[in-house]
């Protein structure tokens, strides 16, 4: 049977006359999208635009809660109490329902943007706040999440989850992120950024910074869309995926299969 994977990128992440990334170029590329809610990027105008132009190629819809950080990107971490957790991510999930509903369509999954990601994968009492939002404003959300507390926290609940693979970060022997602060956290060789993700998808092994194989099962694979060379790297690896006989599929697709496998 062949193997099938999502290809998802965080989209709407311009914020008024400043604009960030091609999403328009990289829709062309994706099976979902991950569209920033207002906390640490996008706004109404954004917001309603990325939503339409997904809802007219097929895309499916997630969003990309954060912390409140629109200075910083998301990406410092912030000390907030899990109940501010909770309320700002049904805050900003509801946001994103608005546009969709204007639209005809849905928000099919949420992935935690910036620093609150990568801590919801660490911190139990995070993890727990955003999975209680989700269950309590719409428990057949699909939640993006790495492997850690958050992906456990949902399955635990009944909440599907979708693995994420991420292509151009590097991580540590222990499955975390490499912090953008220290050198070589983001990975931009194309070669070798084909190369990674065709060997995670393929072989369920993503390799750490000092070499240590990390099993990992993906369902989507995120491609960043902040960067100069993010088309061209978008292209890039869904062209090596197809070459080594991967399905690019939407991720509602892709979690079917593995149930039904």
């Amino acid at each position: 049977m062949a193997i099938s994977i999502d290809l998802v990128a965080d989209l709407g992440e311009s914020f008024g006359a400043w604009t960030m990334g091609d999403d328009e170029a990289l829709l062309d590329v994706l099976t979902s999208a991950n569209i920033a809610c207002g906390f640490h990027a996008g706004d109404p105008r954004t917001m309603d635009t990325t939503v339409r132009r997904c809802v007219e190629r097929g895309i499916g819809i997630g969003a990309h809660p954060s912390f409140p950080d629109l200075a910083g990107f998301g990406r410092r971490a912030m000390d907030l109490t899990p109940d501010e957790v909770r309320t700002d991510m049904l805050y900003q999930i509801g946001a994103l329902q608005a546009f969709a509903s204007a639209h005809g369509t849905t928000v099919a999954h949420v992935a935690p943007h910036g620093r609150l990601g990568n801590l919801v994968a660490t911190r139990r009492d995070y993890a727990t706040a955003v999975v209680d939002a989700v269950a309590s404003l719409d428990p057949t959300l699909v939640v993006l999440a790495q492997d850690g507390h958050l992906a456990d926290e949902a399955k635990a609940r009944g909440i599907a989850v979708g693995i994420v693979g991420i292509a151009d970060r590097a991580c540590r022997p222990d499955g975390t992120l490499v912090p953008r602060s220290e050198t070589g956290a983001v990975i931009d060789d194309l070669d070798e950024l084909v190369r990674r993700t065709v060997r995670m998808v393929t072989a369920g092994i993503i390799d750490a910074v000092d070499g240590t194989p990390i099993p990992i099962s993906a369902d989507t694979v995120l491609l960043h869309g902040d960067s100069a060379s993010a088309v061209d790297a978008a292209v890039a690896i869904r062209t090596g995926l197809l070459a080594a006989g991967v399905d690019i599929a939407p991720l509602n697709q892709v979690l079917e299969a593995r149930r039904t496998a």
